[in-house]
């Protein structure tokens, strides 16, 4: 059983950079997968990036890659993305989630645990 809390959003201008945090709790959380999605209103949810246990792996979705940097820090408990060059299609709220599976990267399904959200908005 872990908790994901997400923070760093906000309203920004398009070509602006914005850095997500998801801070998280246990003491398993370098074990994990770790990913980030997001849902624009409206819209289902869709993958944004994923980042293996040690870090070592890292996917995009084609709509962020070459814009959206993920990482993790095990000793802080924490993943980011960095997100630079935002667009307004970028506008979401930004969940982070957990998978103590084996696939990497996890279908959207495969996730245990998810955090609350944190709002991304931007303006042209």
């Amino acid at each position: 059983q872990v908790l994901l809390v997400e923070s760093g959003g906000g309203l920004v201008q398009a070509g602006t950079s914005l850095r997500l945090s998801c801070a998280a709790s246990g003491r398993t959380f370098s074990s994990y997968v770790m990913g980030w999605f997001r849902q624009a209103p409206g819209k289902e949810r869709e993958f944004v990036a994923a980042i293996s246990w040690n870090g070592g792996r890292t996917y995009y979705s084609d709509s962020v890659k070459g814009r959206f940097t993920i990482s993790r820090d095990n000793a802080k408990n924490t993943v980011y993305l960095q997100m630079n060059s935002l667009k307004p299609e970028d506008t979401a709220v930004y969940y982070c989630a957990a998978d103590s599976g084996r696939n990497f990267p996890p279908s959207e399904y495969e996730y245990d645990y998810w955090g609350q959200g944190t709002q991304v908005t931007v303006s042209s």
